[in-house]
């Protein structure tokens, strides 16, 4: 569009709002714009309506790309962690709402493999969990960040006997002391601030200072969104969710108190 227009990267950049960096990665596929962007950039390239309305359309399914459960497994279950630690490796800073499981970064084996279970073929499970907890190496990274914010629904969910799930509290417990993790759990009886809809992951502070998106999981599929207005409605919900947790050693109180609950 921009080439057809006789327009310099330069113009396009002025006309949008974006510096040239962002204009060069968006013509790459490196970078996804905005509606607002789009929209810009068709206008002063002065494109048809019937191309508008085509890069519009293109431009919607782009910022909150749907992939379908069926699809993402269509590699593996293994393939699915190697996805996964990749966009884990690009972001500085992750934060993770969860109010039904405990995250991948947090399980321990035998909980990841109950998990996974559910999830894919069982031939597969043993090369997923060995990914999975790969994975968990970033933590120990003193140049990442890490928010975990859970309910308490999550830390009682039990995937196995009760010994599995005391197990995985126990390990949790130690693992958000990491200075590099933030830790806060959602009592039970807490006031709430917001709907808990379901989990979701915002990617931030990405390495090359590619925009921040965030992932929501769906039973049928994910759906990546990258629109900063709808990035910026996850932030906004995790702050509601953050004035009804409890974090430090009153957080770490409820894990024990539910993995051991006689002692």
């Amino acid at each position: 569009m921009r080439t057809l227009a006789g327009l310099s990267g330069r113009q396009i950049a002025q006309a949008t709002g974006l510096s040239q960096p962002t204009v060069s990665r968006i013509e790459r596929g490196e970078s996804v714009p905005s509606l607002r962007e789009l929209i810009a950039w068709a206008d002063v390239a002065e494109i048809g309506e019937d191309r508008r309305a085509l890069l519009l359309g293109l431009g919607e399914a782009a910022v909150n790309e749907v992939t379908t459960l069926r699809t993402r497994l269509s590699n593996g279950l293994a393939a699915v962690q190697e996805e996964v630690r990749e966009a884990e490796a690009a972001a500085r800073t992750l934060r993770n709402f969860q109010p039904g499981i405990i995250p991948g970064l947090l399980q321990t084996a035998e909980y990841a493999r109950r998990i996974l279970t559910f999830a894919g073929d069982p031939a597969e499970v043993g090369a997923a969990v060995a990914r999975r907890l790969a994975r968990q190496e970033v933590l120990h990274d003193p140049g990442r960040s890490f928010e975990f914010l859970l309910t308490e629904s999550a830390l009682r969910y039990r995937p196995g006997p009760h010994r599995l799930r005391a197990a995985q509290l126990d390990h949790l417990a130690a693992v958000v002391t990491l200075e590099t993790i933030t830790f806060g759990v959602i009592p039970a009886d807490a006031e709430m601030h917001a709907i808990t809809r379901g989990g979701f992951i915002l990617y931030e502070d990405r390495i090359d200072d590619l925009p921040p998106f965030a992932v929501v999981e769906t039973p049928h599929a994910y759906m990546h969104a990258h629109d900063p207005a709808d990035v910026e409605q996850y932030r906004h919900q995790l702050a509601a969710f953050r004035e009804s947790a409890v974090y430090g050693d009153e957080a770490i109180k409820i894990v024990h108190r539910i993995a051991h609950p006689r002692s």
